[in-house]
């Protein structure tokens, strides 16, 4: 399975972005979707995930009200909607998938087996 992510970019706080993230390949083995997020200095933390159908989803306390994960498995995407930026959402966000499903703590990086290249997101103030 390979990822691409993209939408990245520079808003000021406030604001919006949109991230997607396409899947090719064997996108059947994307039970779990998410994404995760690395400041500088810091280390990679999960930002959401959502399962195969959608039913299941997970927010990062930081980011819950204001961002939305969805997947169109159609199309072998998902997007996370970014609203009401901040600076303290400054990172290279990356887009990752599962093999299986939901019994495993989606916060937990290591249980991921393919991600994206990486998309860089900067909130001004």
């Amino acid at each position: 399975v390979q990822l691409q992510a993209s939408g990245g970019g520079l808003v000021q706080a406030g604001g919006s972005l949109r991230l997607s993230c396409a899947a090719s390949g064997r996108t059947f083995s994307t039970g779990v979707m998410g994404w995760f997020r690395q400041a500088p200095g810091k280390e990679r933390e999960v930002v959401a995930a959502i399962s195969w159908i959608g039913v299941n989803t997970y927010y990062s306390d930081s980011v819950k009200g204001r961002f939305t994960i969805s997947r169109d498995n159609a199309k072998n995407a998902v997007t996370l909607q970014m609203n009401r930026l901040t600076t303290e959402d400054t990172a290279v966000y990356y887009c990752a998938a599962r093999r299986g499903g939901w019994d495993n703590p989606v916060a937990n990086s290591v249980s991921y087996d393919y991600w994206g290249q990486g998309t860089l997101v900067t909130v001004s103030s």
